[in-house]
């Protein structure tokens, strides 16, 4: 049974039709790539199933379940996490901090509850050791690298023990080493049997990394297919109208 599957969702934001009826089935443990140009539809589609919007028509279900997010919250309440393109992590904070940030952890009684910086960065440790990150716990976010930075947003949602986590160009404006960082952090997270999904327009990664991809054109769905089964010149092809579907 799919960990998350949408039936025939659209979402209209006034006259403007931003999805038109796209189905999508998620496994546990894939990594879906979702591709498309700019206006295609790939973050409303997100937002959609993170909770950010409603859909205006159509169903999303959860192993079979249907379910309906009025709120993010609620998303994530059911085990849906996104790590957005710019992390929203508080420079002046350390690793940990970051990773529990809305989350704290308290020790004591009533009114003398104080945070309890030990277990946090206890947990937040383990958490970059099973992600095989270099990040530290007591790491300043302002002196890390892009890698490090999403290290540390992806710890975060570790910390839910989510089913699935949505991903916003994790790839983007960082060095090549650190591309390698992140890919290697979404391996980490399909073989904890976490679904993935990953927007991007950086062909190599997502071939480099998905099992299957969808491409979005002007809000509609146009492919969707295993990795092994298309090509970086299809995937522009469909991306760009000159091949219509596949």
């Amino acid at each position: 049974m799919a960990v998350l599957e949408l039936n025939g969702v659209s979402k209209h934001f006034g006259a403007i039709q931003a999805l038109s009826g796209v189905s999508l089935a998620l496994q546990a443990g894939e990594v879906v790539g979702l591709m498309g140009d700019n206006g295609a539809g790939k973050s409303t589609l997100v937002k959609v199933i993170a909770g950010n919007y409603p859909q205006s028509v159509g169903c999303i279900a959860l192993e079979g379940r249907p379910v309906s997010f009025r709120k993010p919250a609620d998303a994530r309440a059911a085990g849906i996490e996104i790590v957005y393109q710019d992390l929203a992590l508080c420079d002046n904070l350390t690793a940990a901090e970051n990773v529990y940030l809305g989350r704290e952890l308290r020790k004591g009684i009533g009114p003398l509850r104080i945070l309890d910086y030990a277990a946090m960065r206890k947990r937040a440790g383990e958490l970059f050791a099973e992600l095989k990150s270099e990040t530290r716990p007591r790491d300043l976010v302002r002196r890390m690298s892009g890698g490090q930075r999403q290290a540390v947003a992806i710890a975060r949602t570790r910390l839910a023990d989510p089913r699935i986590v949505l991903m916003d160009e994790p790839t983007a404006a960082i060095s090549v080493r650190q591309v390698a960082e992140v890919l290697a952090l979404i391996r980490r997270l399909r073989e904890h049997g976490i679904a993935v999904v990953l927007i991007s327009h950086r062909m190599p990664d997502v071939f480099a990394v998905a099992d299957r991809i969808v491409v979005l054109r002007r809000g509609s769905k146009v492919a969707d297919k295993p990795v092994a089964e298309s090509t970086p010149e299809e995937v522009t092809g469909l991306i760009t109208g000159a091949i219509e579907r596949a």
